[in-house]
């Protein structure tokens, strides 16, 4: 936890750590109490027995917001994390005071184009595969070798989940964004389906980034988280 003003919680993607959110982390700890943690698996966290699901990052996730004494937080998420947010919102829209959703998709077929081609983020991975695996070696209380079998679980994860239903995000009540990269795996279809079934969500489509987008271009991205906090606070 650092900072001071209007609690905001982190929520990192699938196969990260705290470290790729460092700049949004930077930026909002200016008036802001940026809270954050790693799920199994990730970072500093040892991993765990199994495979993963969203099920389970959720109850973590509400599981934290009570260790830590918040009733309540703007949620950012990113991929995996952007995944979680949106069941924290439709599930318990009491512990969230908005949310920001980056590269987040309700079901696989976001990762299928239209010649019905798969775009599962494994390129992602694979291209920013050094700069994460030099953080998880740094990082990670189970060593080097257990980076492949945490990518291993992942895609299982990302083949089978999540399965959200885009009528059901109408439950969601907080101010919302959506945001994706123009290049993303994520099709844009999908990050429009995702904003357009949600009261008063708005969508960003960042120009010339990927699913990587977080890194590729950190000072828009956190300018555009900024200023959304800042409408969805004077609500």
């Amino acid at each position: 936890m650092a900072g001071d003003g209007e609690p905001v919680l982190l929520l990192h993607g699938g196969f990260c750590s705290l470290e790729s959110l460092r700049a949004q982390s930077d930026a909002l700890v200016r008036d802001h109490r940026v809270h954050a943690y790693e799920r199994p698996g990730h970072g500093r966290s040892k991993d765990i027995d199994g495979d993963y699901d969203y099920g389970r990052g959720l109850s973590d996730t509400l599981e934290y917001l009570d260790a830590v004494g918040l009733a309540s937080a703007h949620i950012i998420g990113y991929s995996d994390g952007a995944i979680i947010g949106l069941m924290m919102a439709m599930e318990h829209p009491e512990r969230v005071r908005s949310l920001v959703a980056i590269s987040g998709n309700l079901d696989p077929s976001a990762f299928t184009d239209s010649a019905g081609q798969s775009l599962m983020p494994v390129d992602d991975v694979t291209e920013r595969a050094d700069v994460e695996r030099e953080h998880y070696e740094r990082l990670s209380p189970d060593g080097p070798a257990h980076a492949d079998v945490v990518l291993g679980k992942l895609l299982r994860l990302w083949t089978s989940e999540p399965n959200i239903d885009p009528a059901e995000l109408k439950k969601i009540t907080a101010p919302v964004l959506v945001m994706a990269g123009d290049r993303d795996t994520i099709r844009p279809g999908h990050s429009l389906l995702m904003a357009s079934s949600i009261p008063g969500a708005q969508l960003a489509v960042v120009p010339g980034t990927s699913h990587n987008l977080i890194a590729e271009r950190p000072e828009l991205i956190s300018l555009m988280i900024r200023r959304f906090l800042t409408g969805a606070t004077a609500r």
